[in-house]
Order: structure tokens, then C-alpha cells, then sequence
């Protein structure tokens, strides 16, 4: 993404009204704060975020936006009213179940937040006249993953083996069915006036994320305690990318959308360059190298519950078609995240992830 583009930004997000929901989350967060800075009117709907340490409690956000409710996106009727009131113009929809290993404990739950979530977004914007673009957030592990080294491209079946990969296929068949019902392009002006697309992304990583079972929260609680990180999957290959990344990606896509609406409404991959693809084991040890402390712990377990070992994104049609790129190498990645939980305890958290998005704009 050039810096024309991030200009470009800020023009045609200034003032509009955006609908965030999940942004209690950590992309959420990340993209509230960045929507505010480009002058938007910043909408979140979303349950309370999990630990008072994540980057929405400490960049204090919710203070800064329109609106910060507290609704499940699992209630239909509560979402219609919802989007009813605020009347959004455009909707991210992050709102998840997101980890693999909770999917296992709790899959129904998995799946009534995941897809019949997603379900009741897409039904209160169709509901609500003021949405012109909608973009799905779901995850790379919605394809049908058969641990290959081919990329995954945007046509690929839809799968996955675990509950929260298989609920993240069956969201993007639920976005395609309504898509093509309902908000169908060539229907566009005549029936509906919404522009649906939905977003894949990589492996996500950066500050203020405090989830369990995840590579770099696990690594922080660690290195704030023991400094031994125990590592599940060591030699599982992951797309990792810096959360600004995926996040300039989706606000990209949104405004090509609003300006034709028919040409960009479909699926959509924004992962890393392959030299960001590696291992577990990689990720950890290079940031235990960056603390310059700490140790790794192999701990795998063969009879733990699936996850995927290899998994890649082909991100040449976001190339081609949108002219978005990922900015950043893996080296320049870690020492963003690094960056953040080195310095959140010092200062102004919101200050340090508006400058984490300056410092991601101007990199060449």
C-alpha cells in the first residue's frame, strides 16, 4: 500500500459512519483506533473484551468512539435494533469465537456465535437502508485444508476440520448465499444498494493481544514469569502477519467497494510473502532472541486435538486487483509486536498503537 493510498484513507473515511463489530477484540481494537484517526465515526458492537489488559481496555478506544455497546451477536433481534439506531454506512464484522483449541470444548457455542452470528449481521444489514459496504471478516482456515504446499486461492472449497475452521467454511458459504440472494451485483440499484465481500487473513500477531492458546501472548505470559514458553507445535507452519497488515487490507477493500460496488464484492486473501511463512518454533525464537531472554520447551503431545500443521494464503489477486501488498518482513513484524509489550506498561497505549499505524503507513 503506497502512502497515496493511506491519504486516500483518510479522505474517504472522514466522517463516514462505520460499524465495527468485535472491536472489543484484538483487531477490533486496532481497527477502531485507526478508523478514529482517519476521522471516522466509529460504531462497536461487541461482549466485554477478556482481560483488563487488552489493547481495547488499555488504548481506552471505547472512550474515544460514537458509540461502545455491549450486545452477543448470537440475539438477532437485539443486532436489528442495533443497526437500526445507528444507521451505519459501512460494516467490518470481526465478532467471533476465535481459537481453535476452545472450538473443541465448546462447539456449539463455536458455531452459534460464529455462524449464526454471522447470520444475524447479514440479515440486520439487510435490513438496515443506510449499509452500502459490508465486509465478513473470517480466517484462512475456512478452506478445506489438505496440508499441501500449494496457497490457498480465494476459489478453493471451503472446509476445515475442527469446529472453528469448519464454522468459518460454513460463514463464508452463509456470506455467498446471501450475496448471491439477496445483494446480488447484478441486482445492484434496482433491488439493494450493499456491497458484500468477505476477508481472509493469516496468522495474526501484535500488541495487546491476550489470548490463551495463542503463539505470542503464550510467549509474553511466559517471559513475565518462568521464561520457559512451552511450545505445542513446533514445526507447524503458519502465514504470520502483523495485525496493521489484514487491517489495511480490509479498509482498502471497503473503499474500492463504496466506489464500485459490483467489481469488488467476493472473497477475498490478505496473508504475508512467503519468507513470513514459517514455523512456530521460528516465531518463538526470535522473540525470545529479541527480549534477549527466555527458553523454549517442546511439548508436543500426539494424542492432543488437531490443528493444522501447514497452512498458506496466495494473496496475488489483492496484488493484482487492489494494488495492496504486505508492508512489512517478518523481522520488521516481530519488532512491532515486541515494541508494544515492551512499552505498554510506560505510557499511553493509544498513543503507541497510533504511532505503531504511522510507523506501518511509512514504511517503503
Amino acid at each position: 500500500m503506497s502512502l497515496l493510498q493511506m491519504k486516500d484513507f483518510a479522505r474517504f473515511y472522514t466522517g463516514k459512519k462505520v460499524l465495527v463489530t468485535g472491536h472489543t477484540g484484538f483487531k477490533g481494537s486496532w481497527l477502531c483506533i485507526w478508523l478514529r484517526e482517519l476521522g471516522a465515526e466509529v460504531y462497536g458492537i461487541a461482549l466485554d473484551p477478556s482481560t483488563p489488559r487488552d489493547n481495547f481496555g488499555l488504548s481506552g478506544i471505547g472512550e474515544k468512539m460514537a458509540a461502545d455497546v455491549r450486545a452477543d451477536i448470537r440475539d438477532g433481534a437485539r443486532m436489528q435494533e442495533l443497526f437500526a439506531e445507528i444507521q451505519p454506512e459501512i460494516v467490518f464484522h470481526l465478532a467471533a469465537q476465535p481459537l481453535v483449541r476452545l472450538s473443541y470444548e465448546k462447539p456449539v457455542e463455536t458455531y452459534e456465535t460464529n455462524v449464526m452470528g454471522t447470520v444475524n449481521i447479514l440479515e440486520a444489514i439487510r435490513r438496515t437502508p443506510s449499509v452500502r459496504v459490508a465486509v465478513m471478516i473470517t480466517t484462512d482456515k475456512c478452506y478445506d485444508n489438505r496440508e499441501t504446499t500449494r496457497p490457498y486461492t480465494e476459489t478453493d472449497p471451503m472446509g476445515g476440520y475442527d469446529p472453528y475452521s469448519s464454522s468459518k467454511g460454513a460463514c463464508e458459504l452463509a456470506i455467498q448465499s446471501w450475496r448471491r440472494s439477496f445483494f446480488n451485483p447484478a441486482d445492484y440499484g434496482v433491488k439493494h444498494h450493499v456491497s458484500l465481500a468477505s476477508a481472509r487473513a493469516g496468522n495474526v500477531i501484535g500488541g495487546g493481544d491476550w489470548a490463551q492458546d495463542r503463539i505470542i501472548p503464550d510467549c509474553i505470559r511466559a517471559l513475565e514469569g518462568t521464561g520457559v514458553i512451552d511450545i505445542r507445535s513446533p514445526h507447524s507452519v503458519r502465514p504470520w502477519q502483523h495485525v496493521l497488515e489484514p487491517l489495511s487490507g480490509y479498509l482498502l477493500l471497503a473503499m474500492n467497494m463504496w466506489h464500485e460496488p459490483t467489481k469488488y464484492c467476493e472473497g477475498w486473501n490478505f496473508g504475508p510473502e512467503p519468507s513470513s511463512v514459517c514455523t512456530v518454533w521460528e516465531v518463538a525464537s526470535e522473540l525470545v532472541r529479541l527480549y534477549g531472554k527466555g527458553s523454549l520447551r517442546d511439548i508436543s503431545d500426539p494424542s492432543a486435538p488437531h490443528e493444522a500443521k501447514l497452512l498458506m494464503l496466495d494473496i496475488t489477486k489483492a496484488k493484482t486487483r487492489l494494488n495492496w501488498a504486505p508492508r512489512l518482513n517478518m523481522q520488521q513484524c516481530l519488532d512491532l509486536v515486541v515494541d508494544w509489550y515492551r512499552r505498554h506498561t510506560n505510557g499511553n497505549v493509544y498513543d503507541l498503537c497510533v504511532e505503531e499505524v504511522r510507523l506501518h503507513s511509512e514504511i517503503p
